[in-house]
C-alpha cells in the first residue's frame, strides 16, 4: 500500500521543519549531558509526530504507515545532530578533570 500524496507532502514538510529546528540549535554553556540531549531530541520528535498526527489523512493503516515513516525520517535526521552534539561534548571535556581511581 502506497502512501497518499497528501501524507507524503506532510512528511516532507515535517522533515524540512525538523531539519530547520536542528540547524538552529547552538551548543554552548551551560552544557547538558548527552543523555539529556537525547531526551530533548526525542521530545521534539514526539511533538512533531503528535502535531502531524492530526493532519495525516486516509484509512487507519495509511495513517499508521505515514506516522511510522515520519518517525523514521525524523530519527534519521536526529542521528547526525546527536553525533555532532557528542563531538561537541567531547571537545569540551577537561582533560585535567579526570576521576581519581579508587
Amino acid at each position: 500500500m502506497d502512501l497518499i500524496q497528501a501524507n507524503k507532502d506532510l512528511i516532507s514538510t515535517g522533515k524540512k521543519e525538523f531539519n530547520v529546528l536542528l540547524s538552529q540549535q547552538v551548543f554552548g554553556d551551560p552544557l547538558i549531558s548527552e543523555e539529556a540531549m537525547v531526551i530533548v531530541v526525542n521530545d521534539w520528535i514526539n511533538f512533531y509526530i503528535n502535531y502531524y498526527k492530526q493532519k495525516i489523512t486516509g484509512e487507519q493503516q495509511e495513517q499508521d504507515m505515514a506516522l511510522q515513516e515520519l518517525q523514521q525520517e525524523l530519527n534519521t535526521l536526529a542521528s547526525p545532530f546527536l553525533d555532532k552534539y557528542r563531538a561537541f561534548l567531547k571537545s569540551h571535556e577537561d582533560p585535567n578533570n579526570l576521576s581519581p581511581s579508587s
